[in-house]
């Protein structure tokens, strides 16, 4: 028997689709490949897909029509750390494309990992393990560094500095800062010297990663060429978070929320007019035009509507600028591989 594509196939309820940021550096795509088959063999019950926003396959896009036709209900659920422009303009408006293509089918949008205590666990695992391998652990002598990606949007900034006060708040180092690999400042040269100036003898790097790519790669450069710039100093430098148990539990429970309807289990910005002037402005956009939404998304009242409403979300990007482009370009110049003079902005590799 034949299907329209728009209708959902017999007995295929809930999809859950992963969204990845996606790299130049297919080994962070392929370990987040490897998280998804993980996932499945945890929960084989689930329907689990995978899309990327960029730089691999299946295209966000593309992969939401897909699993929108297919099934009766979609959550999306980004696997990504940090809210910038990404989690807050490009994923809405490729889950308000899939929706205008396909009303038959409910589409929820969870929020992206965040700052919680499941991330500050494993932040703070990483560091005991850090300082087991040194040869003074001694948290009085011993600097840490929460290295991770730099962004124009404030709240994504944000969010890694309140990460940096609660690993400070729960231990005993005196030194706990916090450096972006690019965009915005400081960076770890100066952090790092910085520390080296107030007697730390011992320097311990935590990147803010979820998987490998190029960002990951120039980190451990940069600590190589540390080591020798400050042969008095021991150095230690961590890894992504990869396949962390708190990982797996908290898109669980993004998934269990969304089904349940829990309150706040949606992401705030869905909804949002905000978005509505930010598109009509010309910033919102999605790197792959393949949103197939038959009627245009009717956007006349964005301007018209004064968002009287208690907003207690950061959105991070300014409203009248809208949309900070916090991502990569094929502009014949890499965003990750140096560091920019101009506020650019950057993402995940």
């Amino acid at each position: 028997m034949m299907h329209s594509p728009l209708t959902p196939m017999p007995g295929i309820g809930d999809t859950i689709l992963i969204v990845g940021h996606g790299s130049r550096e297919d080994s962070g795509n392929q370990e987040i490949r490897d998280f998804t088959g993980q996932w499945r063999a945890q929960r084989p019950d689930w329907r689990i897909e995978l899309c990327f926003i960029e730089f691999a396959p299946p295209e966000m896009n593309a992969a939401l029509l897909n699993a929108a036709r297919t099934s009766r209900r979609v959550l999306v659920v980004p696997l990504i750390l940090n809210a910038a422009g990404h989690v807050k303009m490009e994923i809405p408006e490729a889950v308000e494309g899939a929706r205008a293509a396909c009303p038959q089918t409910e589409i929820l949008l969870a929020p992206h990992l965040t700052a919680c205590d499941p991330i500050l666990a494993i932040l703070k695992r990483r560091l005991r393990k850090a300082m087991n391998a040194l040869d003074m652990p001694d948290p009085t002598t011993t600097g840490v560094v929460v290295l991770g990606r730099g962004s124009s949007d404030r709240g994504a900034n944000g969010e890694m500095a309140k990460m940096t006060r609660w690993l400070q708040e729960e231990g005993d180092h005196e030194l706990v800062d916090l450096a972006f690999t690019g965009i915005t400042w400081p960076r770890l040269e100066k952090v790092v010297q910085r520390q080296v100036l107030l007697g730390m003898r011992q320097v311990v790097v935590l990147p803010y990663y979820l998987y490998t790519g190029t960002l990951m790669q120039r980190i451990h450069r940069q600590v190589e060429h540390l080591r020798s710039q400050y042969p008095q100093v021991r150095f230690f430098c961590g890894t992504h978070f990869g396949f962390e148990k708190e990982v797996f539990a908290l898109m669980d429970e993004r998934v269990e929320n969304l089904r349940a309807g829990v309150a706040d289990s949606r992401l705030p910005c869905d909804g949002c007019s905000y978005r509505e002037i930010a598109h009509d402005l010309g910033h919102g956009h999605s790197h792959a035009h393949t949103h197939d939404h038959g009627p245009a998304h009717a956007h006349e009242h964005a301007h018209e509507h004064p968002h009287p409403h208690e907003h207690p979300h950061e959105h991070g990007h300014d409203h009248a600028h809208a949309h900070g482009h916090d991502h990569e370009h094929h502009h014949g110049h890499d965003h990750h591989d140096h560091d920019h003079a101009h506020p650019a902005t950057e993402q995940p590799a």
